[in-house]
């Protein structure tokens, strides 16, 4: 059944066309990935499927009564939110959606921190879950995602794929994350202003999306080259002034101004812009940059690793991976010299330099224009020992020029990141590192930075949440991994898959353990402590089954009525819903003895 669909939509920005005669539809059980370059307007779209924004022209169709969710970029909660709370902030009825919000909140691992726990001190990848559930307990029949793997991390992202793969509910995904769109979608919708009609629709994953796009390129740069050639010939004829009737030569005239309009429209389609990334060099490295010998840290009694010697030279090309919380960002710190270990010590080679690409993009001055952020004095940049004007040193990054006087507040994600990298690469570096510089960034612009990174003549430090693009820069993972007993071990890995497997079997074997813990607990007859939600339904057991005792007695009270007994009709629905209320009622009683004989340990 078809849950939406659009007719010939068409937006503006700034004077600026995003997207026209869009049509597309989705299907119940469909699981659809939107790609496309950044400032195509994808998230735009996504807001005009929910309601959230109004197309400039066309159509948006739904089925009738179709429950939505949309799961924002960076969603948004109130100061004084608890989880409990923000979960049911979208529900109209609290009180009938509370057993699902416990039961989300289970699903989602949030019980952890209990249902009174401020939503604001949770971290971004924590706060991700919580506006997921917030969605999923609408129940939706169609959910939007907007890059739903930003600010996650890599386990995070996993169990993700996991869920969606397996979902009841159709999905429209925008993300840049090519083996979480091989992974978990089954059809592709790419908006680019190089597809017929701004929207690329292909059945199939990511691997049948890419072949179907190479086919479209190949396809328009081809007829590009004949509507040149003939477009050439048209102009020859005409220049001769060939002697024909007027009718003849006028269908002609008109006929190559067509050609010639077709010709730049095709040539525009077919001009791929690239970003341009080189990353300035030092012009001597050292072999020894940063030296890291048996250093330690905790917080809080929580230790994060320990004697940690590592040494860091011009090959290095180092991805660290973990969950959020698991030292990453604090080794980076230590390396930085902005923060001391507990013991060992870290030695940087003399007269250091650092390029640092910050999670948030903390150095960019929001309230201050693209070109101020890149020169904030004059108009020319140091680039590369020549001084470059700076307007065209931004047009490498492919910002036009009405956007570089605007304040960088107006931007997108990916452009902000592309401006920072523009930022980076006027500084001389021996050791670029960068805490998530995928974020936001397009495909076309992950595979350029990809490529410099490569070429880069110095080590390179990096936290990505993006697998591919890891596994395509680093040449070493290491891995931050917490046991079930709290002990941490850091593991070294060649490539990613090889620490996926790893993974998997880190789970397998935890599984068994557990499973040998539950089986040794029951043996020794110990009480078995109730579950979150065992518990909530213990605790309001009592008062479901006193409302259906009351509504029992009630309804056959109806049922004894002189004047009830003599409807046939009315006697035979009263009497059905008796019976289904004591059904119930038998079913909670049940229930109610098995979870007071568990919560005695009584087993």
């Amino acid at each position: 059944m078809l849950l939406i669909n659009t007719h010939k939509l068409e937006k503006s920005f700034a004077g600026k066309v995003l997207f026209q005669n869009v049509s597309l539809g989705i299907e119940e059980g469909e699981r659809v990935g939107l790609v496309g370059p950044n400032g195509a307007g994808k998230s735009t779209l996504l807001k005009i499927l929910a309601g959230q924004a109004e197309a400039d022209k066309g159509e948006v169709t739904a089925k009738k009564g179709l429950r939505m969710g949309l799961l924002d970029q960076s969603p948004l909660f109130k100061d004084s939110e608890t989880i409990l709370q923000a979960i049911l902030s979208k529900c109209d009825d609290e009180g009938e959606s509370l057993g699902l919000a416990y039961e989300w909140m289970a699903r989602m691992e949030l019980t952890q921190f209990g249902e009174d726990f401020l939503v604001k001190d949770l971290s971004g990848g924590w706060r991700k879950r919580v506006a997921l559930a917030r969605e999923l307990v609408l129940s939706p029949e169609l959910l939007l995602l907007d890059e739903p793997t930003n600010h996650l991390d890599v386990s995070s992202i996993k169990w993700l794929e996991e869920f969606l793969a397996k979902a009841s509910f159709a999905t429209l995904i925008i993300t840049h994350d090519r083996l979480f769109l091989q992974r978990v979608t089954n059809k592709i919708f790419d908006l680019d202003p190089k597809n017929p009609n701004y929207l690329l629709s292909v059945n199939g994953g990511y691997l049948e999306y890419i072949e179907a796009k190479e086919q479209l390129l190949q396809a328009q740069e081809q007829r590009e080259v004949v509507l040149k050639n003939t477009l050439r010939r048209e102009t020859e004829w005409l220049r001769r002034g060939a002697k024909a009737r007027l009718t003849k030569q006028k269908a002609r005239i008109e006929r190559a101004g067509d050609l010639k309009e077709d010709v730049e429209q095709l040539s525009q389609k077919n001009d791929a812009r690239k970003v341009k990334i080189e990353f300035k060099e030092n012009e001597r490295n050292p072999q020894k940059l940063i030296e890291v010998d048996s250093i330690s840290k905790a917080y809080d009694g929580k230790v994060l690793f320990k004697d940690l010697s590592y040494l860091v030279n011009p090959k290095t090309r180092l991805a660290l991976l973990g969950d959020n919380g698991s030292g990453k960002s604090t080794l980076i710190r230590i390396l930085l010299g902005q923060e001391a270990p507990d013991s060992g010590r870290v030695v940087q080679a003399e007269h250091l330099k650092v390029s640092y690409f910050e999670q948030n993009r903390e150095t960019l001055r929001p309230k201050e224009s693209l070109l101020k952020n890149i020169c904030p004095d004059g108009d020319y940049v140091h680039y590369q020992g020549q001084y470059v004007f700076a307007r065209s040193y931004l047009e490498r990054f492919l910002f036009n020029r009405q956007q570089m006087d605007l304040p960088v507040e107006k931007l997108s994600g990916g452009e902000q990141s592309r401006l920072r990298i523009a930022q980076l690469m006027l500084n001389p570096a021996q050791v670029l590192i960068l805490d998530e510089p995928t974020n936001d960034l397009d495909v076309a612009t992950l595979t350029v930075l990809e490529d410099s990174l490569k070429e880069f003549n110095g080590a390179v430090i990096l936290v990505t949440h993006d697998r591919y693009f890891m596994d395509q820069v680093a040449s070493q993972i290491m891995a931050f991994h917490r046991k079930p007993d709290g002990e941490v071990s850091i593991e070294n890995f060649a490539g990613y898959l090889q620490w996926e497997e790893w993974f998997e079997e880190q789970k397998e074997l935890e599984a068994q353990a557990l499973k040998k813990e539950k089986k040794d607990l029951k043996a020794s007859n110990k009480p078995v402590k109730l579950s979150f939600k065992e518990k909530y339904e213990l605790e309001n057991m009592e008062g479901i089954i006193l409302e259906l005792e009351e509504k029992l007695s009630t309804l056959q009270a109806e049922s004894g009525k002189p004047e009830v007994v003599s409807q046939a009709e009315k006697i035979q629905e009263l009497y059905s819903q008796i019976s289904n209320i004591q059904a119930q009622l038998e079913k909670l009683y049940a229930r109610w003895a098995e979870l007071e004989k568990k919560s005695q340990g009584a087993l």
